[in-house]
Order: structure tokens, then C-alpha cells, then sequence
């Protein structure tokens, strides 16, 4: 039986399907772009059209699926928008979903993640919750625009610490809970990077990586919202779970750094140095 992998073409899900590959499993990359998945991983993967707001397209994906990677488009704020994809789930008899949720989830009501994995338990669909700190391709990817051209960090995080992680080591982690669906069966991992560091610290890594002086720019939530929303033109829905995940990192739930990522691999987890000295082109 093969492994579903929704978001194949995210920034975890990638990652997700090429370490299944790699453990010798076949994988159905799902997702709304199937020539972005196909020019992804060629004929490597099965790809599959699939919508979460569609749920003509669940039967298609679950079909011939044992295990499911499930990971929640940003563009969809609600948690009951899954909850039918989650019935799916349960009806196609599925041994394993491991989805991605957010570390200190357990503890905090907010997040849409907190009643998404409550979801999957109470339908009774063996989990392996996977709940990582922040990524670093948070940095690569949507900071990265102020980092390029204004040298700034422009996130409202105050002077709290984050553990960050890079995507690449959530995939491997979780690709090894799918690929042992007993051994994991209703658990929940958070995994971390090896180090908290704060925004500052963050930008002193990025200046000695860059050779250029980046700074932390210490935002206001307002002055942050405003300007990814008018500025950027961003989504507000997506921009108000950022602010909120911000508002959570001050209260200091992003600072734990745990062996979460060592105990399911083996391997220690990147520092964010490396990450950004591998992923120098998006800083420059």
C-alpha cells in the first residue's frame, strides 16, 4: 500500500515524500498543481488531484492508501475545514495519519492544529502528531523579501527565543513514523532544532553568513500586520494566525529545545548557520 502525502509541493511535504522514497516506500504526491508536483519528482511519485474543499477528490487519493501525511493549507483558517477529509480518512481504514501540527499545540487552545489533532483521536484514526518548532524556511521564504532589501528582520516577536528547524529534518522525522506505522501509533513527537535563539541572535547568524549587516527590526504587532497586509498584500486570515503565533512566542512557547528529532533518527538536527549557508541565495 502507498503513503498519501497532501501539500507534496509545501515546504515540509517535499521533504516528506522524498524520505518515504528513500525508506523504499511508494508515494501519492496529492495536491491542486499536478504539473508543479509532476516537474517536482518526475515519475518517482504517483501524483494524485486532490482538494480539501472538494470531497470528490478524497476517494481518488485514499484509494489505494494505508498511511496519510496531513498537513493544513495556510489558506484554510478553520479546522472544521478538514474534519471531512479527516471522516474520509477513517472510512478508507487508514493505519497511520501523521499530521503536522505545532509545537506547544497541546497545551495551547489558539491555533487551529489544537482542534485538528483532537479531531483525528475522537474519530479513533491511529496518529503520529508531529509538532515542530518554527521552520527556518520561514526565513528563506516569506521573511527573506525584508532581509534582501531593507537588511532587516521584520517579525514581532519582541526578544523571545525559538528553536528553529529546517524543513528537511520535519520530513525525515516524519517519513520514518509513516514508515513504521505500529511502532508510532498514537504518539506525538514536537521536534526542535539544536538551539533557542533569539531574533537578534538570528540576525548576527544571517550577517556573518550574508556578509552584510542584518537587523532585527523589532516590529509592533500593528506595524507588522499593516505592513504585510497593505505592503506585501498578504492574506489577512494568514497574516492574523502570524500575529498570533508571534503573540504565543513571547509567552515563550517557541523556546524549548527537545531530543524529539534525535530520538527518531539518530541524527542531531541542523543549526540554523548551516541551513543559511546552504540556503545563502535566499538571503543575498
Amino acid at each position: 500500500m502507498k503513503v498519501l502525502v497532501t501539500g507534496a509541493s509545501g515546504n515540509v511535504g517535499r521533504y516528506v515524500a522524498r524520505e518515504l522514497l528513500n525508506l523504499g516506500e511508494e508515494v501519492i504526491a496529492a495536491g491542486i498543481d499536478i504539473e508543479s508536483l509532476e516537474q517536482l519528482f518526475g515519475d518517482k511519485v504517483e501524483t494524485g488531484y486532490f482538494d480539501f474543499t472538494d470531497a470528490a477528490t478524497f476517494d481518488g487519493v485514499l484509494k489505494n492508501t494505508d498511511r496519510v501525511f496531513l498537513m493544513r493549507p495556510p489558506h484554510l483558517g478553520k479546522p472544521e475545514d478538514l474534519y471531512p477529509f479527516i471522516d474520509a480518512m477513517k472510512k478508507h481504514n487508514i493505519k497511520l495519519v501523521s499530521f503536522l501540527s505545532l509545537m506547544g499545540v497541546e497545551n495551547n487552545t489558539i491555533p487551529p492544529h489544537h482542534k485538528i489533532e483532537k479531531y483525528i483521536e475522537k474519530v479513533g484514526i491511529p496518529y503520529a502528531h508531529i509538532r515542530p518548532g518554527f521552520f527556518m524556511q520561514n526565513l528563506s521564504g516569506i521573511h527573506s523579501v525584508e532581509i534582501k532589501e531593507k537588511n532587516q528582520i521584520f517579525v514581532p516577536a519582541g526578544k523571545s527565543k525559538t528553536s528553529f528547524i529546517d524543513a528537511a529534518d520535519i520530513g525525515l522525522a516524519t517519513a520514518i513514523l509513516l514508515h513504521e506505522p505500529e511502532k508510532y501509533k498514537n504518539t506525538a513527537h514536537t521536534i526542535t532544532g539544536p538551539e533557542a535563539l533569539d531574533y537578534y541572535q538570528v540576525a548576527e547568524v544571517l550577517s556573518k553568513v550574508t556578509g552584510r549587516k542584518i537587523a532585527y527590526a523589532k516590529p509592533g504587532y500593528l506595524k507588522y500586520r499593516s505592513y504585510y497586509i497593505k505592503k506585501r498584500g498578504l492574506d489577512k486570515g494568514f497574516v492574523n494566525v502570524t500575529v498570533a503565533l508571534y503573540f504565543m512566542t513571547r509567552m515563550g512557547t517557541a523556546k524549548e529545545v527537545t531530543k524529539g528529532f534525535f530520538d527518531l533518527t539518530g541524527k542531531n538536527p541542523r543549526t540554523l548557520e548551516e541551513f543559511a549557508k546552504d540556503n545563502v541565495n535566499c538571503f543575498i
